[in-house]
C-alpha cells in the first residue's frame, strides 16, 4: 500500500517531499504531485515534510479526499 497526495497539494505544490523521497517515486503532473504505487516503499518521508498536509497512507485517506486515490491511480495508468 502506498502513500497518496491529497487536494492541499493542488494549492501549495510544495515539491519538498520530491526532495526526501529515497526511491523517486514523485512525478509532479499538471497540478499537483503524485506517488508511484509500484515504486514507493512506504517510508513515510514524503508525508512527514508536507508543509500542507496532504500525504496519507491510502488506507487512511479521509473519506472526503478518496477521488484522489483513483486519480493517483490514473496518472500512471496514462504515462
Amino acid at each position: 500500500m502506498a502513500f497518496i497526495i491529497t487536494s492541499p497539494c493542488k494549492t501549495e505544490k510544495a515539491g519538498e517531499c520530491v526532495e526526501v523521497c529515497p526511491v523517486d517515486c514523485i512525478e509532479e503532473g499538471k497540478d499537483m504531485f503524485y506517488i508511484d504505487p509500484d515504486i514507493c516503499i512506504d517510508c513515510g518521508a514524503c508525508e512527514a515534510v508536507c508543509p500542507v498536509e496532504a500525504i496519507y497512507m491510502e488506507d487512511e485517506v479521509p473519506e472526503e479526499e478518496h477521488e484522489y486515490i483513483s486519480l493517483n491511480r490514473l496518472f500512471f495508468e496514462n504515462r
